[in-house]
């Protein structure tokens, strides 16, 4: 009997380390998140894929059809993205606190806040960010409550300072984040 307990305390000691290693190695219990990105006129643009990773999220894009130039891109509040109401229905960034808005200012950034996004002449956007402001377990700083959230992109380049929202101009694409149920 005494024999068995050391033995399941040993199993239990390693499966504990196993556990605490897999986390250091980055390995996420959450799913990735796949979205669909749509225009204005509500067809697909493309998709974007969010990672949970030890330090953030890893937000990947492949969307065609922007107009060239620079781009805010940022988390907003809900998980709403209704082309009709020009993706007003989005709200604000997501703040994840009592943040600022902005990359430059004092108090900030916002959660969703991440840098300006180029588009070439081709209308393509493919790109990787890692965003510390933000995660998709539970908790706080989570893009999965219980609104979701919208990656959104701007007509124009955010400033990083004006509030509160870095005067980017209008919403021109949107993607529900979800996670899978």
């Amino acid at each position: 009997m005494i024999r068995t307990i050391r033995t399941l305390a040993v199993c239990a000691a390693a499966l504990s380390a196993h556990a605490a290693m897999a986390a250091d190695q980055g390995d996420s219990a959450v799913p990735p998140v796949h979205a669909t990105v749509i225009g204005l006129d509500g067809e697909a643009l493309g998709m974007v894929t969010l990672q949970d990773t030890p330090t953030g999220v890893l937000v990947t894009t492949d969307i065609k059809g922007l107009p060239e130039g620079e781009h805010g891109f940022h988390f907003h509040e809900k998980g709403i993205c209704q082309p009709a109401e020009k993706f007003a229905t989005s709200g604000g960034h997501f703040a994840a606190g009592a943040a600022m808005h902005g990359l430059m200012v004092e108090g900030g950034p916002h959660g969703g806040d991440m840098p300006n996004q180029h588009v070439g002449a081709d209308g393509v956007l493919e790109t990787q960010i890692l965003n510390t402001g933000v995660t998709l377990a539970p908790g706080p700083k989570s893009l999965e409550d219980a609104d979701g959230s919208a990656l959104v992109i701007h007509a124009g380049a955010d400033d990083y300072k004006s509030q509160p929202s870095g005067a980017a101009g209008g919403r021109i694409a949107c993607a529900v984040i979800s996670a899978p149920k």
